[in-house]
């Protein structure tokens, strides 16, 4: 009997896993029927359990007591690989939060397989920092390491662009040279790879393979940015203090603003700052509302009403954030053109990153005939534009948004263990 496998695509903002059956990859249900797993975990006090991805959110959403930690992926590389949170009377390592959700996904994994699953490939973006060879290369062993705690024992890495065009290939009818576009939460993730059904029967695609880049920017900079933007001037970002020699200190707004770092305000050192920063402010009254969302650790639920206006934008010129807390109530309006605006200096770098991926690769964009979209930041049509406008001539395809990574891996994995 052959060992069992799969692959796992650990996202910024949602997860899946791939297996192979009957002899095509499809994707594990992870949470009631759904393929798709937030990439969430709530630590909850009430019941002292851990719970993962929708449930993680709804429990959080629902005021019960405990610690919600989204956009896991983000602390690899990152200085927070090395922190911890409290959790009610223990501190834990945010790398061993990262392990509790990996080993959530592998026992999903092995219930689809009815049997231990010791083998798997795991998605990785081309880099996880960019420029660091080192870094990068340490983010890997990270995420590695935490796999292998969690009980994995062969381990192998696929670049997630590389995955979606295993997935690609899959449908094509003809040799394309293909651009795949994957822009998650995290990264923003380009290869140029030439795909047929010919060459989807070889065992080793190196020489098809021209080029990989990518860059560090993701749906969740995004939403950054835009509550940076739009929302955090609602709590008294870049407003004076009362002698108007200075505006407030920037880094707790910051902080409240970006997913992997809103527990860092919910310490009582925090607090201390804010209550100062307060004192000396000359709008006190926004940073009431500041502290208000502190205390009713109200960070995450703010970062979703800013995620799920960028995602309304998608269709509608204008979307609301609008925070009901009966202490900080306030509504913030986003246009189309302010999300633009807004996003669209790291759009420049996102695009200019897929020019130098075709340059890369010695071809020209012109040679371009299909260009496969995955990941969810392709739906915002500032960066489709400008992807697609330096290949017009090329056919778009649109993948599996969320899923074509995992199914990818599992055929990656089948390969490597099959």
């Amino acid at each position: 009997m052959r060992p069992a496998f799969g692959g796992i695509d650990f996202g910024t903002s949602n997860s899946t896993v791939g297996v192979i059956r009957d002899g095509q990859p499809r994707l594990v249900g992870l949470e009631d029927g759904q393929v798709t797993l937030p990439s969430a975990v709530f630590f909850n006090f009430d019941d002292n359990h851990t719970y993962f991805g929708r449930r993680a959110i709804a429990d959080y959403t629902d005021s019960i007591e405990g610690r919600l930690m989204r956009s896991l992926k983000s602390v690899l590389g990152s200085s927070l690989v090395h922190e911890k949170t409290r959790i009610k009377a223990r501190s834990i390592g945010f790398m061993e939060i990262v392990g509790l959700f990996i080993g959530h996904l592998k026992r999903r994994l092995e219930e689809d397989a009815k049997a231990p699953v010791e083998n798997v490939v795991l998605g990785r973006p081309v880099q996880f920092v960019d420029d660091d060879a080192q870094a990068d290369a340490k983010a890997q062993g990270e995420l590695e390491n935490a796999a292998r705690i969690q009980g994995f024992k062969h381990i192998a890495f696929q670049f997630e662009p590389i995955a979606a065009a295993l997935d690609y290939e899959q449908k094509v009818t003809r040799e394309e040279l293909a651009l795949i576009v994957d822009m998650g939460g995290g990264t923003s993730d380009f290869s140029i790879v030439r795909v047929s059904p010919e060459r989807a029967r070889s065992t080793d695609r190196k020489d098809d393979i021209l080029a990989n880049r990518g860059i560090h920017i993701g749906g969740t900079d995004f939403d950054r940015l835009l509550s940076i933007a739009h929302v955090m001037p609602q709590l008294g970002y870049l407003t004076p203090t009362k002698d108007g020699k200075r505006n407030l200190p920037a880094s707790y707004f910051i902080d409240l603003a970006t997913w992997q770092r809103i527990n860092l305000v919910y310490t009582a050192r925090a607090m201390t700052h804010l209550r100062q920063i307060r004192f000396e402010a000359e709008r006190a009254d926004l940073v009431d509302r500041f502290i208000h969302i502190v205390e009713h650790r109200y960070g995450h639920a703010l970062a979703g009403l800013v995620e799920k206006a960028k995602i309304a934008l998608t269709d509608q010129p204008s979307a609301g954030v609008q925070v009901p807390l009966p202490d900080a109530r306030f509504a913030a309006e986003i246009t189309r053109a302010g999300l633009e605006a807004t996003i669209g200096g790291d759009i420049d770098r996102v695009t200019a990153t897929v020019g130098q991926t075709i340059r890369d690769a010695g071809v020209k964009a012109t040679d371009i005939t299909a260009v496969f979209l995955t990941g969810g930041s392709t739906a915002i049509p500032l960066a489709r534009r400008q992807i697609l406008e330096l290949m017009p001539q090329a056919s778009v395809i649109e993948g599996d948004m969320f899923g074509s990574v995992g199914l990818g891996l599992a055929l990656d994995a089948q390969r490597k263990f099959g």
